[in-house]
């Protein structure tokens, strides 16, 4: 039987960062750590970690325990994370309608994400958000091997490690200031363009189509 092949979308195929970008976590991963701080007894600062959100969780782990109980925490902290995270969290402005936006143009949709895959899932279901490919646990230059392989032309993050991503797959670099870093930061990163959230997106993206068309 002959392999099945998805056809060449229509349109862009755009990515995009999960928190921050698509949803607001910060409610459920306070939640989490304020769970784990109470089962482990090793204090976490939840108001500070939830200020930094975007590299991966063994990162932030590394500023409250010592090294080799890191492994065991990231297990925990994500096998608690469904009970405390998901329901708390909410979609940001303009999700659903940047998604239908790409579907609307022919193009397809990805979450890139740092965090562990299958919360990353957890959340999108919960809050019906439509990304037609989902892969976790990148970061940074790390996402443009998932961006690449999908063909994906352009990268939607908060995070200036976002923008390096998108650099690093040769992806058109969009970048929102709903995370943790100034519009300052995102462009000294190398961002392409920079917008206040989501809700900016679709218009946005209807030019750089028609712009895509004329060349």
């Amino acid at each position: 039987m002959a392999a099945h092949i998805d056809p060449a979308p229509a349109g862009p195929t755009v990515g995009f960062d999960l928190d921050m970008t698509l949803i607001d976590s910060r409610p459920g991963i306070r939640a989490t750590w304020v769970a784990l701080t109470e089962r482990t007894g090793t204090y976490v600062d939840a108001d500070l970690a939830i200020s930094r959100l975007g590299p991966p969780l063994v990162d932030e782990l590394a500023e409250w325990f010592p090294a080799e109980e890191i492994p065991a925490m990231a297990d925990l902290y994500r096998e608690m994370y469904p009970t405390y995270a998901i329901e708390p969290t909410l979609a940001l402005p303009g999700v659903h309608e940047a998604m239908d936006a790409v579907h609307a143009a022919g193009g397809r949709t990805m979450v890139v994400t740092a965090k562990y895959e299958p919360n990353a899932k957890l959340h999108l279901a919960h809050l019906g958000i439509d990304a037609d490919v989902v892969v976790g646990n990148l970061w940074a230059e790390g996402k443009a091997e998932a961006l690449r392989e999908h063909g994906a032309s352009v990268y939607v993050g908060d995070h200036v490690g976002d923008v390096r991503g998108a650099r690093a797959a040769d992806a058109f670099s969009v970048a929102l200031t709903t995370g943790p870093c100034s519009a300052g930061e995102l462009r000294a990163a190398g961002a392409d363009v920079v917008l206040a959230d989501l809700t900016g997106f679709p218009a946005w993206l209807s030019d750089y189509v028609e712009r895509a068309a004329r060349r």
